[in-house]
């Protein structure tokens, strides 16, 4: 489909999606999540595509909603205060917007070249790795505006800092910058402004060549690891990595070591 509010690429194994609403610092509407919505799901099911980078046109990653829009939009504007009923019904069958990223089987990227605050945040944390600019800066501003983050923030956040450190990001909508998000590990990496597309770029070609079929396993186990018990979970690993063990990506794996040259790795 055609892109109005983002930028869709694929080249050398890599999809970028890039928020393309500078004007607005990349906030997002329903629109532009839509959008990034159909190009994950696309590049999911392009087996040429190893891997998946998001990123911010302009100064920004991105300023989560976009909150003119929430507020001309009569349905909100007019509405009247609701009861609790309504807001655990509106929970309940809410389809949040991105999601999907905690579970997405391709390795993702956030490219954070500037600010990433609110949904913005947590779009960057439910990526499975973060390279940004020094010029990033990271914000849980939620609990400013009465409410609360949603899975970047709740689930993967204190999983990266610590639980101690992700009560504080988030009951207090600090905002901090690269360095501090560097040093309590929510970014695995900083660079310089102007080397960030260089530095993303280099590290996606580096996680691009690896064995895709093991990749997948991989972020599932990890995933298992995390909310199962010991138990189930070395189970699990056993019969993934016999899954492994037998795909024609290890032997060419293998291969690939004792002939001292790069694998060629084909999904299978």
């Amino acid at each position: 489909m055609p892109y109005d509010d983002i930028l869709y690429d694929k080249r050398d194994a890599v999809a970028t999606i890039t928020i393309n609403r500078p004007q607005v610092m990349n906030a997002c509407t329903i629109k532009t999540y839509a959008e990034m919505l159909d190009a994950l799901r696309d590049a999911e099911a392009d087996d040429s595509v190893r891997v998946v980078v998001l990123t911010g046109a302009g100064r920004g990653f991105c300023a989560g909603d976009d909150v003119k829009e929430i507020f001309l939009n009569p349905e909100f504007r007019d509405a009247k205060p609701a009861k609790r009923s309504e807001v655990e019904e509106w929970r309940e069958h809410r389809p949040v917007a991105l999601d999907l990223l905690v579970t997405y089987p391709k390795p993702t990227i956030a490219s954070v070249n500037g600010a990433a605050v609110g949904y913005g945040c947590d779009i960057a944390l439910m990526c499975d790795m973060r390279v940004c600019s020094d010029q990033a800066r990271f914000g849980e501003v939620f609990i400013r505006r009465g409410l609360i983050p949603e899975a970047g923030g709740l689930l993967v956040l204190p999983r990266l800092v610590g639980l101690a450190r992700a009560y504080e990001l988030i009951l207090s909508g600090d905002i901090i910058d690269a360095v501090e998000a560097e040093r309590i590990g929510m970014v695995n990496k900083v660079v310089p402004h102007a080397q960030l597309g260089e530095a993303t770029a280099a590290f996606a070609k580096k996680i691009a060549a690896q064995a895709p079929l093991a990749q997948r396993l991989a972020k599932e186990s990890l995933r298992v690891g995390l909310n199962l018990n010991l138990p189930y979970f070395f189970d699990y690993q056993r019969h993934g990595q016999h899954l492994m063990l037998t795909s024609k990506d290890h032997l060419e794996g293998a291969r690939s070591f004792v002939e001292k040259r790069a694998a060629n790795f084909k999904g299978e």
